[in-house]
């Protein structure tokens, strides 16, 4: 097993290695490619942004530059996902997003590890030669979710359908399915349920500001007392 093979199983593997760096240098270059295409020249920017992610093909992701990311090969979307600006996906592992997922503006999604103990964690020799040795852990993300500006997902998460993480929340642990988390470490807050229904096209149609059952409820509450 290579360290390509090692890395995206999940094993220890030399981040140094020249069957990773092969990998590596094609990924940031189209990166680097996609971001510096201006916007206006929309087809080049697409055929660029699916030649680093395959599964952004037909309707697969939408993606503001700038964007950052390792390898793109190991980021799985579902379809119509979107991803705001200044976002980095670090796809050491494979990180699978479920389809309607939506990525907030400066979110990080990490899946590469290290060793917790410096002398470990340093690179070094080793008896078969110089080694940087780290390992990755998937993160999976639900259909319909929803993950808000400036959060950090760490390796080996798996959030859950129809989530909602709020912004700057670091969620190191699963989140269940239709639930809100937040904070730092991120905690589940409570179920999503009908009360946060917005009946957003009976809103729209009589320009009404958003708000939901929970908050109308909430705001009738107060005028009562």
């Amino acid at each position: 097993m290579n360290d390509w093979d090692r890395m995206r199983a999940g094993k220890l593997y030399n981040a140094d290695s020249a069957d990773i760096a092969c990998y590596h240098e094609i990924g940031m270059g189209l990166c680097d490619k996609f971001n510096r295409t201006p916007i206006w020249m929309k087809k080049r920017k697409q055929r660029i942004l699916e030649k680093m992610i395959p599964s952004a093909k037909d309707g697969g992701a939408f993606i503001f530059a700038p964007f950052y990311c390792e390898y793109g090969v190991n980021i799985h979307f579902g379809k119509g996902c979107f991803v705001n600006y200044k976002c980095t996906f670090l796809d050491c592992a494979p990180i699978e997003l479920g389809d309607g997922v939506w990525i907030g503006a400066n979110v990080t999604i990490a899946t590469p590890c290290h060793p917790f103990l410096s002398e470990e964690r340093l690179p070094q020799e080793y008896p078969d030669g110089f080694h940087d040795l780290e390992y990755a852990k998937p993160i999976g993300i639900g259909d319909g979710s929803w993950i808000c500006s400036s959060a950090t997902i760490c390796g080996g998460v798996t959030i859950g359908k129809n989530c909602i993480v709020a912004a700057g929340a670091v969620v190191n642990r699963d989140i269940p399915d239709n639930c809100i988390a937040a904070g730092v470490p991120a905690r589940v807050l409570r179920k999503l349920d009908e009360q946060d229904r917005m009946n957003v096209w009976d809103t729209y149609m009589k320009n009404e500001v958003p708000l939901s059952q929970r908050e109308k409820s909430a705001i009738q509450r107060i005028k009562s007392v």
